[in-house]
C-alpha cells in the first residue's frame, strides 16, 4: 500500500501540472482571440468610416456638377427669353435659377463640417447673387416686352467675368473634395490591408489552437481517467474556434465583394456624369437654336416678300436701288440657308423618309461628288453584293454624304483618296453609342488626310465648332449629320489619328417593312430665278391661314400680284368656317405651327370634308407638329420664299390635286 501511494502521488502531481498548463494555454488562446476580435472590429469600423467619407466626397462632387448644369440651363433659357419674351420662357428661367440656389444651399449643408469648403461655398453664393443681379436686367427688359431690348443686356452679362468665376469656384470645390477623396481612399486601403493582416493572424492562431487540441487529446487519451473533463473542455474550445474562423472568413468575403461593387459603381458614375454633361450641352444649344429659328424665319418671310414685290414695282433706270435689293435678297437667302441648318441641328426639321438602297444612292451621286471635290482626289467605293435597305430622308442622306466628302477634301488639302463604303452589320446593345441591338447599314466615308488628335475629336459634333479658317465653315456640318442620324433612329461614329486620316461612319437601322411607303412630301424651292407667271385661266381663290399678321400680309400681297384672289385668316377654326361659306376656294395655303389647331390637323379635317381641295404647306419651323406621315402626299414651301417660288408652288399644288382628283373644283365635287 505504501508503495502504491508513493507511486500515485507523482502521477497526481503530474496530472495537476498538465491541467494547470492546459488552463494557462486556454486562457492565453482566449485572450489572443478576444484581442484579435477587437482589432478586427476596430479595422472594420475604420473601413466603414472611410467608405462613408468617400461617399460624402462623391455626393459633393456630383452636386457641384449638378449646380454647374443648372446654371448653364438657366442662362440658356434666359437667352431664349430675351428673344421670344414669352412669360412661359421667363418662368422656366426663374425656376432653373432658383433651383441652382437651392442646390447651393444643399451643397453648403454637405460641406458644413469642413471650414475651408464652407468658405468656398460662401464665396460661390456671393458670386451667384452678383450674377443674379447682372442677369436680372436682361430678364426685366424681356418681361417689359422691350422686343430686342434684353439682347444687349444679355450679351453684356455674357461678357462678365462672373460666369467663369462661378464655374471656377465650383471646380475648386470639386478639386478640394477630389483631394480629400484620394486621402480617404488611401485610408480605406490601409484599413483593408490591416483587416487582411489580422485575418491571416487569426488563421495562424486557429492552426495553433488546432494543434493544441490534438496534443491535449493525446494527453487525455493517455490519462483518460484523470483528464476526462479537460478533454471535453478542449474539444468544446476547438469547435468554437472553428465556427469563429468560418464566421470571420465569411465576413471577409462579404467586405471584399462590397469593395469591388463600390469600385464598379464609382467607374459607372464617372462615365454617366461625362455622358450627362454632353447631353445637357447638346440639349441646351438645340433648344436655343430651335426657338431662334422660328422667329427668324417669320421675319425673313416678310423681308423676302417685301423686297421682291418692291423690285417688281420699280420703273426706269434704278440700277443703284436694284443693286441694294439684290444684295438684300442674297443676304436673306444665306440667312435662310443658315436657319435650315440650325433647324436640322435642333432636329426640328421634319424628315420625309422613304425606303432606299444606300449603295444605289451613293452610286447615283458619284458624279456630283466628283464635281464637288475636284479632279485631284480619287473616289473609291466598296459595296456588298446585297445591301439591306434603310428608311431615311433621301435629300438629308445625300447632303450628309456630300458634306462628308467636302470635309474630307478640305482635310486632304485638295489631293488624296476618298473611300466610300457601304456594309451590312449586326450590332450588340451599346456597341455603337446608345444604339439597341439589331441589324444596321454602315455607310462610311474615309480620307487619307492629316487626321485629328483626341482633344479635337471630343468636340467635332458640337455646334459651331470648326477647325476651318474664319469664313470657311459654320461649324454646323457634323452636328447636322449627328442630328440627322439620331432623328433617323441611328447614330454616327468617328475614328481618326494624326497622320492616318479620318473615317466617319453613319449607322442606319435596317428597313424590314414589307409594305410600300406612302407618297413622300415634296419640298419645293424657296427662291425662284424666273419671273413669276400669272394663272393661265381665271383667278383662282386661295385661302391663306397664317397666325403671324406680317407674314399673312406679305403672302396675300404676293398672291394678289400674281393675279390670284386670296382670302386670309389667322387660325384653323376660322379657316374651316371660310371653307364652308366660300365654295370657290381651290387652294389652301397653311402654316404648320399654329396655336390651338396645327396646320396638319386643319388639313386632315379639310381633306375629309373637301377631298378636291388643293393643299400647300408654308412653314419655317415644324417642331413637334409636323410628322412625316402627316405631311406625306403634300407640297411644302419653306419660309422665306420669293414671289416666283410662291407662283411655282401654287401652280404645282393645284396641278397635283387636279391630276389626283377628277373634279375641277369643290363646287363640282359637291354637286
Amino acid at each position: 500500500m505504501a508503495v502504491e501511494d508513493i507511486g500515485a502521488a507523482p502521477a497526481r502531481g503530474s496530472g495537476r501540472w498538465r491541467g494547470v498548463a492546459a488552463s494557462v494555454g486556454a486562457l492565453l488562446a482566449t485572450g489572443l482571440l478576444a484581442g484579435l476580435m477587437i482589432m478586427v472590429a476596430s479595422s472594420n469600423a475604420a473601413r466603414d468610416r472611410a467608405l462613408a467619407q468617400e461617399r460624402h466626397s462623391y455626393d459633393v462632387m456630383l452636386l457641384t456638377r449638378t449646380v454647374d448644369g443648372t446654371l448653364a440651363r438657366a442662362e440658356a433659357t434666359l437667352g431664349r427669353y430675351v428673344m421670344d419674351e414669352q412669360p412661359k420662357t421667363g418662368t422656366a428661367y426663374y425656376n432653373e435659377w432658383v433651383l441652382a440656389g437651392q442646390q447651393m444651399a444643399q451643397l453648403r449643408r454637405l460641406v458644413g463640417d469642413t471650414r475651408e469648403q464652407l468658405g468656398r461655398v460662401e464665396q460661390l453664393r456671393s458670386l451667384y447673387e452678383r450674377r443674379d443681379r447682372e442677369l436680372a436686367a436682361a430678364a426685366a427688359a424681356a418681361a417689359r416686352h422691350k422686343e430686342t431690348g434684353g439682347i444687349p443686356l444679355f450679351y453684356q452679362a455674357g461678357q462678365s467675368p462672373l460666369g467663369p468665376e462661378l464655374r471656377a469656384r465650383l471646380a475648386e470645390i470639386a478639386d478640394a473634395e477630389r483631394d480629400d477623396l484620394r486621402e480617404r481612399m488611401a485610408d480605406t486601403r490601409a484599413s483593408s490591408d490591416r483587416a487582411d493582416q489580422l485575418t491571416e493572424w487569426f488563421g495562424w492562431l486557429a492552426v495553433l489552437i488546432g494543434l493544441g487540441a490534438v496534443i491535449l487529446g493525446l494527453l487525455a487519451f493517455r490519462a483518460m481517467r484523470e483528464r476526462i473533463d479537460a478533454l471535453r473542455e478542449a474539444d468544446s474550445e476547438a469547435t468554437r474556434a472553428q465556427r469563429l474562423e468560418q464566421a470571420v472568413q465569411q465576413r471577409t468575403q462579404e467586405l471584399l465583394a462590397a469593395n469591388e461593387r463600390l469600385k464598379a459603381e464609382a467607374a459607372e458614375r464617372e462615365a454617366a456624369e461625362a455622358q450627362l454633361r454632353q447631353v445637357q450641352k447638346m440639349e441646351a444649344v438645340g433648344q436655343l437654336t430651335g426657338g431662334i429659328a422660328h422667329d427668324f424665319n417669320n421675319m425673313l418671310a416678310v423681308v423676302v416678300g417685301g423686297l421682291d414685290l418692291a423690285r417688281r414695282k420699280l420703273t426706269g433706270d434704278r440700277r443703284e436701288v436694284e443693286l441694294h435689293l439684290e444684295n438684300a435678297m442674297e443676304g436673306a437667302t444665306r440667312a435662310a440657308a443658315l436657319t435650315r441648318r440650325l433647324l436640322a441641328f435642333a432636329r426640328a426639321e421634319p424628315l420625309l423618309p422613304t425606303s432606299v438602297a444606300p449603295a444605289e444612292l451613293v452610286e447615283g451621286m458619284l458624279d456630283l461628288v466628283d464635281r464637288s471635290i475636284g479632279e485631284r482626289i480619287a473616289v473609291r467605293t466598296r459595296f456588298p453584293s446585297d445591301t439591306w435597305p434603310v428608311r431615311v430622308d433621301t435629300n438629308q442622306l445625300e447632303n450628309a454624304i456630300l458634306n462628308l466628302a467636302v470635309n474630307a477634301r478640305d482635310a486632304m488639302e485638295g489631293e488624296g483618296e476618298i473611300q466610300i463604303t457601304v456594309a451590312n452589320c449586326t450590332l450588340k446593345a451599346g456597341e455603337v453609342g446608345e444604339l439597341p441591338a439589331g441589324d444596321y447599314v454602315r455607310l462610311a466615308v474615309a480620307d487619307t488626310g492629316s487626321g485629328m488628335p483626341p482633344e479635337i475629336l471630343e468636340h467635332v459634333f458640337e455646334p459651331f465648332f470648326t477647325t476651318k479658317p474664319v469664313g470657311k465653315g459654320t461649324g454646323l456640318g457634323l452636328s447636322q449629320i449627328f442630328g440627322f442620324a439620331r432623328q433617323s433612329g441611328g447614330d454616327v461614329a468617328i475614328a481618326s489619328a494624326v497622320g492616318e486620316g479620318t473615317t466617319v461612319s453613319l449607322y442606319l437601322p435596317r428597313d424590314d417593312e414589307a409594305v410600300p411607303a406612302a407618297a413622300a412630301a415634296e419640298i419645293l424651292p424657296s427662291f425662284g430665278v424666273d419671273a413669276a407667271q400669272p394663272p393661265s385661266a381665271g383667278a383662282a381663290v386661295v385661302l391663306v391661314v397664317e397666325d403671324d399678321p406680317r407674314v399673312s400680309r406679305a403672302t396675300v400681297g404676293a398672291l394678289e400680284e400674281l393675279g390670284y384672289r386670296p382670302i386670309a385668316c389667322s387660325n384653323g377654326r376660322d379657316a374651316l368656317d371660310l371653307l364652308a361659306r366660300e365654295t370657290q376656294i381651290e387652294l389652301l395655303i397653311t402654316d404648320v405651327m399654329m396655336p390651338e389647331m396645327t396646320g396638319t390637323e386643319l388639313v386632315r379635317r379639310a381633306s375629309t370634308l373637301y377631298p378636291s381641295l388643293a393643299v400647300l404647306f408654308v412653314t419655317g419651323y415644324v417642331g413637334e407638329a409636323g410628322e412625316a406621315e402627316d405631311l406625306a402626299g403634300y407640297d411644302i414651301l419653306r419660309k422665306p420664299f420669293t414671289v416666283s417660288a410662291l407662283s411655282d408652288a401654287v401652280r404645282t399644288a393645284i396641278g397635283r390635286r387636279a391630276s389626283e382628283w377628277p373634279p375641277a373644283s369643290r363646287a363640282a365635287a359637291a354637286g
